[in-house]
């Protein structure tokens, strides 16, 4: 039995939107847009990868991102690499979406207060279902045991770890995060700090201190991402700046 040409081309042209329904990971193009307008610079003398929030809001571009990971079939992530490189994707685009949907600020703290801090707002949807900040960062990333998330994901200020100016894939991501802690690391401003005396770090290392245990705790973490240092003790008592990472001003 011969079938006609006509549906064997809608049979294939069905695979083909299956397939493309099904992928285990989203095309990043849109976002991959919006990171070019991310660009290195300084604010109160630390350097860090500025965002211009005021031409993000003008453009609209943000938008086509943030409809990607609203309406991505996140059950169709099927392993570890493509779960970690999408969440902390989809956290860093509610983050920025977090400060224009409240535009103008001074601080993505701002949005929130003492009794409702901005981390517990619901930030967005990810796949049709609401998400806060926290949750995916306490409830999705934490949990999947990768300390090197710390590096990644970015709150929007200026002592986060710079935003990324590529997304995260999950081909791609074990370099992604170890470049991202070595930058992190290597600015004395905001990572590391080497006196000779005192090995200063973020205040990272000490709110995330457990998360380094499955990998030989902070100090081994530091000395195996960052080569040179003195035999000093560590601290993370860096000074945290909640500024915007805002190039605007």
């Amino acid at each position: 039995m011969r079938f006609p040409e006509s549906l064997l081309l809608a049979a294939a042209l069905n695979l083909m939107l299956s397939a493309a329904a099904f992928a285990a990971s989203p095309d990043w193009s849109v976002y991959a847009e919006t990171l070019q307008t991310v660009k290195a610079g300084k604010k109160h003398d630390t350097p860090l990868n500025l965002v211009d929030y005021s031409a993000l809001k003008k453009s609209g571009q943000l938008e086509a991102a943030y409809r990607l990971i609203n309406t991505f079939p996140v059950a169709t992530l099927v392993n570890r690499e493509e779960k970690l490189a999408f969440y902390i994707n989809a956290y860093n685009i509610l983050a920025l979406k977090m400060v224009l949907d409240h535009w103008p600020v001074d601080s993505i703290k701002d949005v929130g207060n003492v009794l409702s801090p901005v981390w517990k707002k619901t930030a967005g949807a990810i796949g049709g279902q609401e998400v806060s900040l926290d949750a995916i960062e306490n409830e999705v990333l934490r949990p999947m045991g990768e300390p090197r998330i710390h590096f990644a994901i970015v709150c929007a200020s200026v002592s986060c770890p710079d935003l990324r100016t590529e997304p995260y894939t999950a081909d791609k991501l074990n370099a992604q995060l170890d470049d991202q802690g070595g930058l992190f690391l290597n600015n004395a401003k905001k990572g590391l700090n080497d006196d000779g005396k005192v090995i200063h770090v973020s205040k990272i290392f000490d709110w995330f201190e457990n998360d380094f245990k499955a990998v030989g705790g902070i100090e081994a973490f530091i000395r195996q991402h960052r080569s040179g240092l003195s035999k000093s003790a560590i601290k993370a008592d860096i000074d945290y700046d909640w500024s915007l990472n805002n190039a605007g001003e």
